[in-house]
């Protein structure tokens, strides 16, 4: 998300010095491909939901320090400022009534996002469980610039839109934005981003996928959008001099949020061993279960029918829940499946969500 500039409604015009702005630099991942032969509406719903996590997760987060993060700075009350900006970008996240939650830890091993305060590295996050691929001796997120000056919210609310899920909305296929491309890549060539062309392409010209969007219509209030000058913009007409989103998270953010982790329902059944329970036929639609073990040894837990899904399983422990296993089939011609070592008298909770059914039938979970 930008830094500098005075607050604007999206498409009014920008003045000269608001056009020199520090822009969110998502790394590159190895594209998530589904297996070959894969069209239509199954392949987009595998990749509309690959990045998003199952709801009900608790997402830990710890900071790094800057000694041990390899960067410098004075530490401290500087350190003490930003990590309070985190926190209460968390809880912004969280008061839109999701089914997220957000934890704080203080060990690195335990968190899946790591966040880092390195002003020599940009801002940036790993978008949704791409951070599972991070290993735990690396950041998942980096603030490369001061959060606490007036723009310093609309920063973390943007990175943390990647957290859950989210992209770069300027770069959706709905917008119907024509880039002078030349002029971009020399605009964000200069300072303050001092950006390759690769990382300009990567994260401005590069168009997505319409399933890969934050939602089917541009939303040029979105937080997860930058702000652009005069003279980058050819069409539409209407934003030729600049685009400045706001820097909140808009109602159409807000709606993504809630359409992939909505608020939690009455307790979820239990999956009693050797009976099978339907699961959803809609695309993202989760199912939780409860496993009571009645006796301790090696158990199964499986998905059946033409569908494609990801399973999750957590041990509760203490009142929280622990990760355990999971699995997602990716669209692969196989069914998601767990083989686990379950406690008598422990009490577990599965989560499936499912990205698309195509044949006949409903899909089932069973445990065995």
């Amino acid at each position: 998300m930008p830094e500098g500039g005075g607050l604007q409604a999206a498409g009014m015009p920008m003045r000269a010095d608001d056009t020199r702005v520090r822009h969110c630099s998502l790394p590159p991942y190895p594209a998530h491909t589904p297996p070959d032969g894969l069209e239509g509406r199954r392949r987009e719903a595998l990749l509309s939901g690959r990045r998003a996590w199952l709801n009900g997760t608790v997402l830990h987060y710890c900071f790094l320090s800057r000694q041990r993060d390899g960067g410098q700075g004075d530490g401290g009350r500087y350190d003490g400022e930003q990590r309070e900006a985190v926190r209460r970008g968390f809880q912004e996240w969280k008061d839109l009534g999701i089914g997220l939650e957000f934890a704080e830890v203080a060990d690195r091993t335990e968190a899946e996002v790591r966040i880092g305060f390195r002003r020599d590295a940009g801002s940036w996050s790993a978008v949704g469980r791409d951070a599972l691929r991070v290993g735990t001796a690396s950041r998942t997120v980096n603030f490369g610039w001061d959060l606490t000056g007036p723009h310093g919210r609309g920063a973390v609310l943007h990175q943390i839109g990647h957290v859950i899920g989210m992209v770069h909305e300027h770069q959706s296929p709905y917008s119907g934005i024509l880039w002078d491309e030349e002029a971009v890549y020399e605009d964000l060539a200069g300072p303050p981003n001092l950006w390759p062309r690769s990382r300009t392409f990567h994260n401005v010209i590069r168009r997505l996928d319409e399933s890969e969007t934050n939602g089917p219509v541009w939303d040029p209030l979105s937080v997860m959008g930058y702000r652009f000058g005069p003279g980058l913009i050819l069409e539409p007409p209407c934003y030729r001099a600049g685009i400045a989103p706001p820097g909140t998270v808009s109602e159409l953010d807000a709606a993504f949020a809630r359409r992939w982790y909505p608020l939690p329902g009455a307790e979820p059944p239990e999956l009693s061993p050797f009976r099978s329970a339907p699961l959803g036929t809609e695309t993202g639609e989760q199912r939780d279960f409860v496993i009571a073990p009645r006796a301790t040894r090696d158990y199964t837990v499986g998905v059946f029918g033409e569908c494609d899904t990801v399973l999750v399983l957590f041990e509760e422990v203490g009142g929280d829940l622990r990760y355990l296993a999971g699995d997602d089939d990716g669209g692969h011609p196989r069914n998601a499946s767990l083989r686990v070592h379950l406690l008598r008298d422990r009490r577990y909770v599965l989560r499936a969500r499912v990205h698309s059914c195509w044949g006949p039938g409903q899909a089932a979970v069973m445990c065995w």
